[in-house]
């Protein structure tokens, strides 16, 4: 058995290594903690469901058995995307549920997500799982909970083909990685009406095609080809555990988040006039003025699924949305991250169009980059992020954003530098109106960078 170590606690969920920093032992133990929790919260059962990942079996019956342990019921949906797993927890006799989930991490890793009296619980409330673990005194409940299983399949798709309809049939490609989504897309998008042609939707935890992540360009090559082979008019991608979308136009361009969500936000807004529409610090400069254009309020906020969520509920905003492809409908949804749904909701808009590829392309861009990572040693990303914000100056800025790290913004683009709260990295974005000053504001960074850790190995 593995000894417990406090790093798998991350920012908003609980992630590690199988065999080296989670194993079924942990996973009883915070099923255990969870339970407790749980009970303290006056729930008497908690929803989980698990991923495609070769460890999830193992994981979620150890898991089952602690929270069985701690006197909870326990609700199996066995194989799910993680947002059946949100979805039970509004639909069923319960508000809390873990999703077993790697997400888009390499196929040793595995962990949790995990949703506690109807809200995804982060920052504080998971260190106290972490506590509650140290501080157990090993018993167990003398009244231990009961398991079922429960297939939420149908009514999961039944809810999104009841809520979303098409303006015209559409042939589609998807591409889900070979992610636990591919068990679920191809049904449900021929349900709505369209044609599917389905990429790497066999669930495998090996993973063998490319890396389910469409954050990246390199993980949506293959639906690019696949939108200039065929006559599909739109490609969308997931990822591993498929609450996030990723979106291809015919041409085969990359439509990122942030510009997902100008069209989403356009929507929402016809219901919901002036209304705060969220989205975090790594989204596109354009998307605010979009927002005030169509009669919302913009509110930029820090990047976490949890944090997203939490900011949700707190504001009563209809949508809220990530630049890595969490979005958040609380608008004829429940307010959760689902790529599925979200996927639903947009060919709804797409279809009123006869050229999709021409509205998604008509969105306003500037030069921009993907997510870049400065892959560091365990605990280096945060101590460099703190000497950036004390010592780093940058010349020519119109205002510098510090909730979530440092977003510089300029005349003509803007750079973001943050620690990721998964992995040992620095997360940085560039976006400007031209090539030169997108090198001009990535050469600002690099310079303040370097100064602070010389041996870095930017990745621009």
């Amino acid at each position: 058995m593995l000894p417990l170590s406090k790093t798998i606690f991350k920012a908003y969920d609980i992630r590690g290594i199988i065999d080296k920093t989670l194993d079924a032992g942990i996973a009883r133990k915070i099923g255990q903690a969870f339970g407790q929790a749980a009970l303290a919260k006056g729930e008497k059962s908690v929803v989980i469901g698990r991923d495609g990942r070769l460890s999830g079996p193992a994981l979620a019956a150890a898991l089952a058995q602690g929270l069985q342990a701690a006197g909870v019921d326990v609700i199996d949906l066995g194989v799910v995307a993680t947002p059946m797993v949100y979805f039970g927890t509004n639909v069923l006799d319960t508000k809390s549920g873990i999703m077993v989930t790697g997400s888009h991490n390499p196929p040793d890793y595995n962990g949790f997500k995990m949703v506690l009296a109807g809200e995804a619980i982060h920052g504080e409330a998971i260190l106290a799982l972490y506590r509650s673990i140290v501080d157990h005194d090993g018993s167990d409940s003398a009244t231990p909970g009961g398991y079922a299983t429960h297939d939420i399949r149908a009514a999961y798709i039944d809810r999104i083909l009841g809520d979303v309809t098409l303006a015209r049939p559409i042939r589609i490609a998807v591409d889900c990685g070979n992610g636990v989504a591919g068990a679920f897309a191809g049904d449900l998008f021929r349900g709505m009406g369209c044609e599917v042609i389905e990429l790497f939707c066999e669930v495998d935890g090996n993973f063998p095609n490319h890396h389910p992540d469409p954050a990246h360009p390199e993980n949506l090559q293959d639906l690019i080809r696949c939108l200039a082979e065929s006559d599909a008019e739109i490609g969308i991608a997931f990822d591993g555990d498929g609450d996030r979308l990723g979106v291809v136009t015919k041409d085969g361009q990359i439509i990122y988040p942030d510009r997902q969500m100008m069209l989403f936000a356009a929507d929402v807004l016809t219901r919901h006039p002036g209304q705060q529409i969220l989205y975090d610090v790594k989204c596109t400069r354009h998307l605010a003025p979009w927002i005030t254009k169509h009669g919302g309020v913009p509110l930029m906020c820090k990047t976490g699924h949890s944090l997203v969520k939490a900011e949700l509920r707190a504001t009563g905003a209809p949508l809220g949305g990530e630049m890595s492809g969490h979005i958040f409908f609380k608008d004829r949804w429940y307010g959760f991250d689902d790529g599925l749904y979200a996927g639903a909701r947009l060919l709804e808009i797409l279809t009123r169009e006869s050229d999709p590829s021409a509205l998604l392309n008509a969105l306003p861009q500037s030069d921009s980059t993907p997510e870049l990572h400065l892959e560091l040693k365990e605990g280096e990303n945060v101590a460099l992020m703190d000497m950036l914000r004390r010592d780093a100056v940058f010349p020519g800025n119109e205002r510098i954003i510090t909730i979530d790290g440092l977003r510089v913004e300029y005349a003509d683009g803007f750079g973001l530098a943050r620690s990721s709260n998964t992995t040992p990295v620095i997360v940085m974005r560039f976006e400007a109106e031209t090539p030169a000053a997108l090198a001009r504001i990535q050469g600002q960074f690099r310079r303040v960078i370097l100064a602070a850790k010389p041996d870095a190995v930017l990745p621009f």
